[in-house]
């Protein structure tokens, strides 16, 4: 018991040296935190279909010219008798825009000097029918006035809150229904949402025209486009902690 406890006297005086003459003695300490979380995971998807109640109708005009002015006046002119045609089927004056404006220069290249021959112009007229009835008029209207091509028509919906809103619920509730019942099979408890995000949507439903379709006044029938439905899809991404 002596030689302990001399033992223990001798290793303190010897530290007690040490840390004098030498100095404290270094220690490092780590502190380390783990935090473990169970989540789980799943995807729902709701779908509208939607009936379109707008229609968007890109019709290009082009026009030629010995000089700038003449060539901008052509086009001009032309662009304004669309307009006036689409306006007089009750297209608003704010639901046409005009788009793409350019006017280059034309050359002879077969002449040493490339030599300016005239000048092309061309625009678009973007025209947002709001009665999809004046439709198939409007690019009558729009071709018998001026216009040398129709690149697409797109039809959609106005307002998609409702639509997106009521989508967005099914698609929660199919996440929710997925969840319960791979919580129920797999023998685990669901907790609170941790997570949440989602994506989706519709795009328009572009119709592409042949030429030869769009241009009444050559043909003599009338054009044909109807709007049929599109559909609105949202999907979400639930993520649930697990108790």
């Amino acid at each position: 018991m002596k030689d302990i406890a001399g033992s223990v006297v001798v290793f303190f005086l010897c530290l007690f040296a040490f840390t004098k003459f030498v100095g404290p003695i270094p220690l490092s300490i780590s502190s380390v935190i783990t935090q473990k979380t169970d989540t789980f995971t799943v995807r729902g998807e709701g779908k509208i279909t939607m009936v379109p109640d707008i229609a968007i109708v890109h019709v290009g005009v082009s026009a030629q010219g010995s000089s700038i002015k003449a060539t901008q006046d052509e086009l001009n002119s032309n662009m304004n008798a669309i307009s006036q045609s689409v306006k007089r089927l009750g297209v608003d004056k704010k639901d046409i825009k005009t788009e793409n404006y350019t006017i280059s220069p034309t050359y002879d290249y077969e002449s040493p000097t490339n030599r300016i021959t005239g000048y092309q112009a061309n625009s678009t007229l973007t025209i947002k029918v709001k009665n999809l009835d004046n439709v198939n008029g409007v690019i009558d209207a729009a071709t018998a006035n001026g216009a040398d091509q129709v690149s697409g028509i797109s039809f959609d919906v106005d307002d998609k809150t409702a639509a997106e809103n009521k989508a967005r619920t099914l698609a929660v509730s199919d996440a929710k229904s997925k969840a319960q019942a791979a919580a129920k099979a797999a023998g685990f408890k669901l907790g609170r949402v941790i997570n949440y995000n989602e994506g989706g949507g519709a795009q328009p439903r572009p119709i592409m025209m042949e030429k030869e379709l769009m241009m009444a006044d050559e043909s003599g029938a009338p054009t044909q486009v109807e709007p049929g439905t599109s559909e609105l899809t949202v999907t979400v991404n639930v993520s649930y902690e697990l108790q």
